[in-house]
Formats: structure tokens, C-alpha cells, sequence
């Protein structure tokens, strides 16, 4: 007989077998595109959703049937998320392929001296956070297929042309036209997606963007291996081969998203007319969403400082992201006698964990509608990895610590960038708030590369210890925030706030939004 203690833990470890088995089964299934199913198989019967015409008149009661609804959910994800991934994954390889280049003499071939490097680097975010919020509109405007399209297509061709410049003139140019072109695309992303899911499913499909981030490295990290053997080709040296050999498959890529990318699911081309009505009602059932832009909700937004708070902490932990994707080849290579190819390769299994982790965490914090502790878990992981960076150990405890700062890395960085927009309902709002999240947090993209001078390679001590102290700034923030958001949800069920709901209307209450006494937030 098993001691009874030994046959506990044993069937705990069943219990959480159980329950993790869901999770990297999803994984797996988004990427062999399975026709499996996507959500935890639990029963639901047909409810009744009361949907109100245009004119703000009630309708007939429309039944959802959520065995449909599943399978609707599976058939927007086969169209949408090859989609965004493949677009986003090329983004950030365009954006970051510069610290791969960096291993293959771009500076010595640019007669690059002192901090120029960084200063290219930074300099793309420049524009980079100007056009983040104005994008959001000219999106709507020209509609998601042809801005993303014409968009993607131009930076595509801007990035190619970079592995022809002569001089630090010409990259910093091309790196201030990069960023001018690139810096619409995440924001544009995460409002086409909240178009299509509801709040509950955000944190996956967000999720799915920072996977393509850490693919785009382990991508970028193979190919820059494989392309460093390419050096004196045709005249050209290796460096010059990664733009252009990265930069050509994201023209083509523009052209697929012009034909292929739906613009609303009313026009959606993949989907049938019941189809497109049950996605129209699941997402109208959210209290308080509105689909179009107004003027007042973009301004409740600047308003919100809840909103600001939510930058502010986005700024601290994507710090940590852009140091950390432009320089791991260069911090890499430092901790050995590697050549250059070598150092590329050894990147790559950093950014797979950081995709692994992000896909398990998003799912989960989906499941439990959780997304404070996350941040909060998986930041502190960060931490932990900076600070073994700092300490006077062999150089392979310091490889193992990129691995933790990868495993905490996108999770601490994604999560909240899906946790603003699924908080906020209403368009004008959700669209404003997520551009100013996206705008303030991308200024630190040109704080982070001058953090990790040349002068201090290959250690890098200040950068690791200004990470540390940002992250737990960030973990501050995110704590203090789905801490008062509970708060507020108490309230609200305990019909302590519904006093603000006398005297309006059913149509003055929705226009509420978030402020709603209905409203429940995610935490």
C-alpha cells in the first residue's frame, strides 16, 4: 500500500494535470489549426439576449445558442489570427533586426562611433509614439484592410532599403520612416480585435501579438544565424543581406492583407449571414459596448486617470522589452567566445520559452478573468533574472538568467495591454485609451537603448539595475490597479453605485460605458 500523504500528492498532481492539459492543448491547436475545440468544453444552455435595433427600439429577444457560438469563435480564429501574428511578427522583426545586424559589422561598416548605435535604435520611436493615436482614427476611416495594408506594404519596402545605406545619415533616416510607418500597427491591431471578440477572449488574441513578438526573435535569431554565412554576397555584407532578405516578405505581406483582412464582422466575406449576426449579438450583449466612434467617449478618455495610470505602468515594463529584443545578441555574445552565427543561435530558445510562457498565461488569465496577478507574478520573475545578471557568477548561471527575464518578459509586458481596451466598452474610449497606453509606453523605447551603452559591454550593470527598478514601479501600478478595480466591483454588486443609473434611460445608461453601474470590471 502507497502511504496515504504519497497517494495525496499523487492525486493532486492528477488534479493539476487535469487542469493544465486544456491549456497546452490550445497551444497546440493554434498552430496546427485544428479544428478542435478551442474553449473548455462545458455545457451552457440557449439564453435570451435582448438586442436593440439602431434606433435604440427593443427587439425580439435573440436566443444564443453558445455550441455556435464555440464554433463561430473557432472560424474567427482560423481567419484573424494567422492574420495579425504573421503582421505583427514581421513588425517587430523589422523593428528589432538591427541588434542582428549589429553582430555582422554595421557599425564598423557605417563608421558608427560612441553612441550612434543606440541613438539609431532609439530614434525610431520617435514618430514612432506621434502617430500612434491619430492612427487609431485613420483606421476607422479608411477602414482596418487598407490602412494596415498600405501601412505594412510601405515599412516593408523602408526596411529592405536599409540594407543599402551608406552611412549614419541614411540609417537614421530609414529608422525615423520606420518607426513613422510602424507605430499605427499595434494600436490598429488591438482595436480590430476587440471588434471581433468579446472581453473575456481579449487576453488571448492580445496574447497571440506578443507570441508573434517572441517568435519574430527566435525567427530573427535563425535566420540572422543562417544569413551571417551570406556575408560577400553578390558584393554585399551580412548585415545588409538581414534587411533585405527580412524586409521583402513584409511587401508581399501587405498586398495578402489588402485582399484577405475583414474589415468589420458585418463584411466579413468568411462568414455566413447567421453567422454574422450571432457575432453582432455576442458582442452587443457586453454592457455598455458601442461600436462607433464618438467624439465624447475619445475625450472621457484624457479624461480617465485610470487610463494615465495604466500608461505609466506600461512604460516602466516595456522598458525591459525593447532593451532586452535589440540587445540579447550583443549581451549573448558577451558571456562567451562565440562568433557572431553563434550568439544568433543562442537566442533563440530565450524568445520560444518567452512564447510558450505568454500562450499557457494568456489562456489562463482568459479562463479566471485574472489579469493584476499575472502582471504582477511573472514582472517579479523579471526580476529575479535582471538581478542574477547583476551578480558576479559564471557566464552560464547569466545565460539561465535570459531565460527567466524571457519567461516573465511578455506576459508582464502583454497582459496589461489587453487588460485596458477589455475594460473599456465603448469605441472612441477604448480606441483613445489604448493609443495614449501604447504612445506613452513606447517612449521608453527611446529611453531603453541608452541604457546599455557600448561602454559597458559586456555586463550591461546599469541597464539591469534600472530594469529592476521600473519593473517594480510597474508592479506598483498594476497591483494598486486591480486592487481598486475589485473595489469598485464590490460596490457595483453590492448596488451601491446604482443610484447613478435614476432617471436614464436604457440608451443613457449603455452610453455609460465602463462608468455603468452594470459594468463589471476585469481584474
Amino acid at each position: 500500500m502507497e502511504p496515504r500523504h504519497y497517494q495525496s500528492s499523487l492525486n493532486n498532481q492528477l488534479l493539476l494535470s487535469k487542469k493544465i492539459t486544456p491549456v497546452l492543448s490550445h497551444a497546440i491547436r493554434v498552430f496546427t489549426n485544428s479544428n478542435a475545440e478551442v474553449a473548455m468544453e462545458v455545457e451552457k444552455p440557449k439564453i435570451d439576449v435582448d438586442v436593440r435595433s439602431s434606433d435604440g427600439e427593443e427587439t425580439q429577444p435573440e436566443q444564443i445558442d453558445y455550441q455556435a457560438e464555440k464554433r463561430l469563435v473557432r472560424k474567427i480564429d482560423k481567419y484573424i489570427v494567422p492574420m495579425v501574428m504573421i503582421t505583427y511578427l514581421l513588425c517587430f522583426l523589422d523593428r528589432t533586426n538591427i541588434g542582428n545586424a549589429r553582430l555582422f559589422g554595421l557599425e564598423d561598416d557605417l563608421g558608427l562611433h560612441g553612441n550612434q548605435y543606440q541613438l539609431a535604435v532609439a530614434v525610431l520611436f520617435i514618430p514612432y509614439v506621434l502617430v500612434e493615436v491619430p492612427s487609431n482614427v485613420l483606421l476607422k476611416k479608411f477602414t482596418p484592410s487598407k490602412w494596415l495594408a498600405a501601412i505594412t506594404f510601405s515599412w516593408g519596402i523602408v526596411s529592405t532599403m536599409m540594407g543599402v545605406v551608406q552611412n549614419f545619415g541614411g540609417l537614421i533616416a530609414c529608422r525615423l520612416l520606420l518607426g513613422l510607418l510602424e507605430g499605427g500597427l499595434f494600436p490598429g491591431l488591438t482595436v480590430y480585435l476587440t471588434m471581433f471578440y468579446t472581453k473575456q477572449e481579449l487576453a488571448l488574441r492580445i496574447g497571440y501579438l506578443f507570441v508573434s513578438s517572441a517568435l519574430a526573435g527566435a525567427c530573427g535569431g535563425l535566420l540572422a544565424y543562417g544569413i551571417g554565412f551570406m556575408d560577400g554576397t553578390a558584393g554585399l555584407a551580412g548585415w545588409r543581406w538581414v534587411f533585405i532578405l527580412e524586409g521583402i516578405p513584409t511587401v508581399l505581406f501587405g498586398v495578402v492583407i489588402w485582399l484577405f483582412l475583414a474589415d468589420s464582422p458585418e463584411t466579413a466575406w468568411y462568414l455566413n449571414d447567421d453567422e454574422r449576426r450571432l457575432l453582432v449579438t455576442r458582442l452587443e450583449r457586453q454592457t455598455g459596448f458601442y461600436q462607433e466612434f464618438d467624439k465624447k467617449d475619445a475625450i472621457l478618455a484624457f479624461k480617465d486617470w485610470k487610463v494615465w495610470l495604466f500608461a505609466a505602468g506600461q512604460f516602466g515594463v516595456n522598458s525591459m522589452l525593447y532593451s532586452y529584443s535589440v540587445f540579447l545578441p550583443s549581451i549573448i555574445k558577451g558571456l562567451g567566445d562565440w562568433t557572431s552565427p553563434q550568439a544568433q543561435a543562442l537566442t533563440v530558445p530565450c524568445y520560444i520559452l518567452g512564447a510558450i510562457s505568454y500562450l499557457i498565461v494568456a489562456k489562463l488569465s482568459d479562463m479566471h478573468q485574472l489579469r493584476g496577478v499575472y502582471q504582477v507574478v511573472f514582472a517579479s520573475i523579471c526580476i529575479v533574472g535582471y538581478g542574477i545578471s547583476i551578480a558576479n557568477v559564471g557566464s552560464a548561471v547569466h545565460y539561465f538568467a535570459t531565460f527567466l527575464i524571457s519567461l516573465g518578459l511578455f506576459v508582464a509586458v502583454g497582459i496589461p495591454l489587453a487588460w485596458l481596451p477589455s475594460n473599456n466598452p465603448r469605441y472612441g474610449k477604448r480606441t483613445t485609451a489604448s493609443a495614449i497606453q501604447i504612445m506613452v509606453c513606447n517612449c521608453s523605447g527611446i529611453v531603453a537603448p541608452f541604457l546599455y551603452p557600448t561602454s559597458d559591454a559586456p555586463r550591461y550593470i546599469m541597464g539591469y539595475s534600472v530594469s529592476i527598478a521600473l519593473l517594480g514601479y510597474g508592479i506598483v501600478i498594476y497591483a494598486f490597479l486591480s486592487l481598486y478595480l475589485n473595489h469598485v466591483n464590490q460596490r457595483r454588486r453590492a448596488g451601491k453605485e446604482d443610484y447613478k443609473m435614476d432617471g436614464l434611460s436604457e440608451e443613457q445608461i449603455k452610453a455609460l460605458g465602463d462608468r455603468s453601474p452594470r459594468f463589471i470590471y476585469t481584474i
